[in-house]
């Protein structure tokens, strides 16, 4: 006995065109962008393919559905790329991270710095952590003052995402570009190289 055929759902990807419309009448405009009004589809299949185009359903919901005579193998292309352009513009945040110490230079903390302006002129966010070695525990407050620093040199176009706290060894701190200041920000130079050299050390 032979079992009973399941059809299986066909996914639609894009509009229907050409013969795949099977409706009796449609909205057409035409390929000079006219409405001609409610037209029988077979005329409008006849009238794209004398014009050596598509007949495409723009508007399926609509009684009768909006059809558009064009060529849909170049509008499909001018969709594609659209589409490609509008995801190449939109940009991943990233976290960066700046290592500091609680008694930093002023030197490295300069440098530092400009790579952190430099984050934030990219759109990313930045993680500033401060590593307390040995004794430095106990003078937790010079962590603070230096993310008190950071943040009011910053403020003009970073603002705090997560306050400073203590997570074992490290103090930290978020701050995220002001949307409207990326790309205005100055960097102030080159921005060297960071080298955290014995700052990742172990104790």
């Amino acid at each position: 006995m032979r079992r009973p055929h399941r059809s299986q759902a066909v996914v639609k990807e894009g509009p229907r065109i050409n013969d795949k419309i099977r409706v009796p009448s449609v909205q057409l405009i035409d390929a000079e962008g006219d409405n001609r009004g409610e037209t029988d589809t077979r005329e409008a299949l006849e009238l794209a393919q004398s014009a050596g185009l598509d007949l495409v359903e723009i508007s399926p919901n609509a009684n009768p559905p909006v059809c558009k005579i064009m060529d849909y193998g170049r509008f499909k292309y001018q969709q594609q790329k659209k589409a490609a352009e509008a995801k190449k513009k939109q940009k991943t945040v990233e976290v960066k991270e700046i290592k500091m110490r609680p008694n930093i230079d002023v030197h490295d903390y300069d440098v530092k710095m400009r790579n952190a302006r430099r984050f934030f002129n990219a759109g990313d966010k930045v993680k500033f952590t401060l590593r307390f070695r040995g004794r430095e525990m106990a003078h937790q407050n010079l962590g603070m003052e230096v993310l008190k620093k950071v943040q009011g040199e910053t403020e003009d176009y970073a603002k705090v995402e997560a306050y400073p706290k203590m997570e074992g060894r490290q103090m930290m701190m978020v701050l995220a570009p002001i949307p409207a200041m990326v790309g205005k920000i100055d960097v102030k130079g080159e921005v060297e190289q960071e080298n955290d050299g014995p700052d990742d050390a172990e104790d």
